[in-house]
């Protein structure tokens, strides 16, 4: 029997309709009536359909400004099917490049929660300490360059959520203030990269740069660590642009599908640390 219009078949059509509208917002998302317009159907229709969606997990709505957007569930749920190793592979030869070039230890770091987990790394030829330590390493949002560079390109809400969790773990390492941690937020999302020598480690230095996705979320961050000796003003600017072309390349490239993005601890499952030639 063919489907009427408010039967079961064409309300799943115009979810699916809406889904696919939703999917191409950005990180600010979709007013109601614009989706609804773009789909179609009036906004009681879209309305309803969308709150169908966000029970599901697909859609997600933005407070402010109720704005609509794609879930991570969604996302995870596409890569339920496919590898659990996706970006670890990914960057893998990236990685590589890096401390082949740059003669030095480069990491590859990415979101849990209020944390940054060290996914990867390849070892350069100098002995060096670093907040995330091996492979699995975590450190808190904010604690390191790569952490820091993460933290800073976050969406707004986020941030301020994992500034006021995160700061009194930061403070009992003996970070800086929250003053100075927003200011070097600022510092970051303007330059984009960081070089936050903060003294916590000493002889050591570092930069991050930030990874992002279609979306124009960052989901990963490329940090180098060396000794300070090895990081000064004349070498910095060419440490910075070799990172970030590669960043920006990979950007290119990363699955918003991979599983990794979400559960990055399925990853680290059976990792081993790769070490340089």
């Amino acid at each position: 029997m063919a489907p009427t219009d408010d039967g079961p078949v064409s309300a799943i059509r115009k979810a699916l309709e809406l889904l696919r509208v939703v999917s191409k917002a950005g990180p600010e998302g979709l007013r109601l009536k614009d989706i609804g317009e773009a789909a179609g159907c009036g906004q009681s229709t879209a309305h309803r359909l969308l709150k169908d969606l966000v029970a599901e997990g697909f859609v997600e709505q933005i407070p402010e400004g109720k704005r609509y957007r794609p879930s991570l569930e969604f996302f995870v749920l596409a890569a339920q099917a496919g590898e659990t190793d996706g970006l670890r592979k990914l960057t893998s030869p990236v990685l590589l490049r890096l401390s082949a070039r740059l003669g030095d230890t480069v990491f590859l770091l990415v979101r849990t929660g209020f944390d940054a987990v060290c996914l990867d790394r390849v070892e350069g030829p100098f002995p060096i300490r670093s907040f995330t330590g091996d492979i699995g390493g975590k450190v808190p949002l904010g604690l390191g360059q790569g952490s820091l560079a993460l933290l800073a390109h976050l969406p707004e809400p986020e941030q301020e959520a994992v500034i006021r969790f995160n700061m009194p773990r930061l403070l009992d390492r003996g970070f800086m203030d929250e003053a100075s941690l927003r200011q070097e937020i600022v510092r970051a999302r303007e330059q984009g990269w960081v070089n936050l020598n903060s003294g916590l480690i000493p002889g050591m230095a570092g930069v991050g740069v930030p990874v992002f996705d279609a979306r124009g979320r960052a989901v990963a961050a490329l940090s180098v660590g060396t000794l300070a000796d090895r990081l000064k003003d004349s070498r910095l600017p060419s440490v910075v642009k070799i990172m970030k072309a590669e960043a920006d390349e990979l950007s290119q490239q990363i699955n918003p599908f991979d599983a990794t993005l979400r559960h990055p601890w399925r990853s680290l499952a059976h990792a081993r640390p790769p070490k340089a030639e």
